[in-house]
């Protein structure tokens, strides 16, 4: 099987949206999976071509798929997504906005704003920069709080990231990555917020010596301490990798020494980050990682924000068509150790094939959201 792993790809730093101060925020939320799906819009003809990608301050990582081969497509009866929680922050700068506003002529924009637009995502902070993460971080977290909403962030300055792959970056060692995670905690705030810590980093450790993966995670544990410590309302997830790559119990062995069962460190897991797995293998997937893993209260969350149609079942990771956009996110789930649905990839920015990776395609957004 091809697997379908998640790789993020950064594209100069962020997934998503971008950060209200710098270079490398996206923006991620959950979605009420018990809200009304939205009523289809009527179809609209490609208009004359668009710049594939805008002009944002801060490109996003696109997380690539590795793994086992992928599931066949799924019923096309989950694509259409539902209503975004209200819970759920939307931060106001993303690349998908930056569309929006400067083709308010354009006949793909009615769909691309109300569908994708209009839904809180996930802030990605993907460069390592050290003088401005704190600043940054709470640009999007005070923006948050002033709303009475959650913000999601996605610390991903890991070294060796993407093993040396599509995203190459990050802290230039493990100590600096350790004093980059603290000032980030220094922005965290004192409200609620929902911590994506660093996709990839648990579920693609195997290109690492043992000694490597022993000293990586000792970090990520490190990490969820520090946010925790720095915020007790902060929710903090590991990752879990996605249903078509390691079996449960690998994951949760490779999760536990990473700090993931520890209420010290974490709340729980999260799965299916940039990729396109159908959401009721996730729920299943999760459940089985976190039974393995143990610890007590832990949830999962799962990425719904392209997977309304299932992976491609020829394991195609980079923008696959046929895929259509997945459950609203939403802090509500209404299923039991699922504590959200989130949108961590912005639908629409690419993972590289159709166009720069982490740019914004409206084609391919119009496709998955139509």
């Amino acid at each position: 099987m091809v697997a379908a792993a998640s790789v993020v790809v950064a594209a100069g730093t962020v997934s998503g949206v971008i950060s209200a101060s710098g270079p490398d925020v996206p923006e991620a939320r959950p979605v009420s999976s018990a809200s009304p799906r939205l009523v289809p819009l009527p179809a609209v003809p490609s208009a004359s071509p668009s710049p594939s990608a805008t002009v944002s301050p801060s490109p996003s990582p696109s997380v690539r798929p590795k793994g086992p081969s992928a599931p066949a497509p799924r019923s096309s009866s989950q694509a259409k997504t539902t209503t975004a929680s209200a819970r759920l922050y939307r931060h106001p700068a993303s690349r998908v906005l930056d569309w929006v506003r400067a083709h308010p002529d354009d006949p793909r924009r009615p769909v691309i704003e109300s569908r994708i637009a209009d839904q809180p995502a996930a802030v990605w902070f993907a460069d390592w920069s050290p003088d401005t993460v704190t600043a940054r971080v709470r640009a999007v977290t005070s923006g948050g709080a002033a709303e009475g909403r959650v913000p999601v962030v996605v610390p991903y300055a890991i070294p060796g990231r993407d093993c040396g792959g599509h995203s190459e970056g990050g802290a230039p060692d493990l100590d600096a990555y350790d004093e980059w995670i603290d000032r980030f905690a220094a922005g965290l705030g004192g409200g609620e917020v929902v911590v994506i810590l660093e996709p990839d980093s648990v579920a693609q450790a195997d290109c690492l010596s043992a000694g490597q993966r022993a000293e990586r995670f000792a970090s990520l544990a490190r990490a969820g301490r520090v946010f925790k410590e720095a915020n007790p309302r902060a929710r903090v997830y590991y990752d879990a990798g996605h249903s078509g790559w390691h079996a449960p119990a690998k994951q949760a062995d490779l999760l536990r020494r990473a700090g993931a069962a520890s209420s010290a460190s974490s709340d729980g897991v999260f799965s299916n980050v940039s990729n396109f797995h159908g959401t009721a293998d996730e729920i299943a997937y999760d459940r089985a990682v976190l039974d393995a893993l143990g610890g007590t209260g832990l949830g999962a969350v799962i990425d719904t924000s392209r997977n309304g149609n299932g992976a491609p079942a020829d394991g195609e990771w980079c923008d696959p068509a046929g895929r259509t956009l997945g459950r609203a996110p939403t802090l509500s789930t209404g299923e039991a150790r699922i504590d959200a649905y989130l949108w961590v990839k912005l639908p629409g920015e690419s993972d590289g094939c159709k166009g720069a990776p982490g740019t914004f395609s409206p084609s391919y957004a119009y496709d998955l959201a139509r």
